[in-house]
């Protein structure tokens, strides 16, 4: 798993609009909040990117990007978006590369069954591609909120 100080692992990865992002392009110009969610549409997933567009604005006042990952290819990211309004980007890892170098596709139990899949996690990463604060298993309500702290912090 990673942690804080490390190098953010590079990834390039199609968005929604089955366009290239890549950890390079922020690179000297934003922060970037990266944070992988297991699937789109979903209750818990559905909170999560509502926060985060509800916030979108006040990631950008402290010139920070907003980006989530799943599995899920780039038309259901697009559905996911149009359906909510979401003011974030979603990458598409559908070969689960970007997952696996992040270390949030882990195996899980739900109801005694133990299954492999993507485990809530957030990565803060700065202008310089390095990761500030990484957390795994997070509870989707009220966490954009706290990760908006943590970028407040590394501006003062």
């Amino acid at each position: 798993m990673l942690s804080a100080n490390q190098p953010a692992p590079d990834f390039s990865v199609s968005n929604q609009n089955e366009e290239t992002v890549s950890l390079d392009d922020f690179r000297g110009q934003k922060n970037v909040v990266l944070y992988f969610y297991p699937k789109d549409d979903t209750p818990g997933c559905t909170i999560e990117a509502n926060e985060f567009t509800q916030l979108a604005d006040e990631f950008a006042r402290y010139d920070t990007a907003v980006v989530g990952v799943s599995k899920d290819p780039c038309d259901m990211h697009r559905a996911f978006i149009t359906k909510y309004g979401l003011k974030v980007d979603l990458l598409a890892d559908t070969d689960g590369s970007l997952c696996e170098r992040y270390g949030v596709w882990q195996e899980k139990e739900k109801a005694g069954v133990k299954k492999m899949g993507i485990v809530r996690s957030t990565f803060l990463i700065d202008k310089n591609g390095t990761i500030v604060d990484a957390e795994y298993g997070v509870n989707p309500e009220g966490h954009a909120a706290a990760v908006l702290e943590k970028v407040k912090k590394m501006a003062a």
